[in-house]
C-alpha cells in the first residue's frame, strides 16, 4: 500500500476517533438552564452576548418582532409544532397551552440552543427566545433560525 494512502487512512481514522468525544464534551458542557420559560407574560430577557434574539429584547442586536397570529391559539400552537416536528434538529422539551420550549441542535458540534414560544392570547402574538447555550456569539444562527420558522408559519394553511 502507497505510503500516501496509509497516511490518508490514518489521518481519517484519528479525526472520526477525535470527533465524537469532541461531539460528547460539547453536549455534556451544554446542561439546560434552570430559568426558562415565562414569568408575568415575559421570557427571560437575553444576556448582553450576541447569541440570542427575542421578541421581547428591545435593543436592535438580540430584537425581532413577535410573531403575529389569527384566530385561537391552539392552532397557531399546533403549526408551530408542526414547524418544528418536520425537522429532526428540534426535540420538544415542554408544552402547555400558551408556551413551547424546544432544543435545536446543529448537525456537525450538536451545540443546543434553547427556543421558546409564548403565545399571548391577549394580542393575538407569538413572542419567543431562541438562546445559545455555549459560547459567546452564534453567526446569526438565532436570528435566521427565527426567521425560517416566521416564513414558514406564515406559509402554513
Amino acid at each position: 500500500m502507497p505510503k500516501l494512502l496509509k497516511l490518508f487512512i490514518v489521518l481519517m481514522i484519528g479525526s472520526i476517533a477525535a470527533f465524537f468525544p469532541l461531539r460528547w464534551l460539547v453536549e455534556r458542557a451544554s446542561p439546560m438552564p434552570d430559568n426558562l420559560g415565562v414569568e408575568n407574560g415575559r421570557l427571560q430577557p437575553c444576556p448582553d452576548s450576541p447569541n440570542c434574539v427575542s421578541s421581547q429584547a428591545t435593543d436592535e442586536q438580540h430584537g425581532m418582532e413577535p410573531i403575529p397570529y389569527a384566530g385561537d391559539t391552539a392552532t397557531a400552537q399546533e403549526k408551530i409544532l408542526a414547524i418544528l416536528e418536520a425537522d429532526d434538529s428540534y426535540t420538544l422539551i415542554s408544552q402547555t397551552p400558551t408556551y413551547i420550549h424546544a432544543e435545536a441542535r446543529s448537525n456537525l458540534w450538536r451545540f443546543i440552543d434553547d427556543v421558546e414560544f409564548f403565545f399571548d392570547e391577549a394580542d393575538s402574538l407569538i413572542q419567543f427566545r431562541s438562546a445559545s447555550r455555549l459560547g459567546y456569539g452564534d453567526g446569526g444562527v438565532n436570528r435566521t433560525r427565527m426567521e425560517a420558522i416566521r416564513s414558514a408559519f406564515a406559509n402554513a394553511s
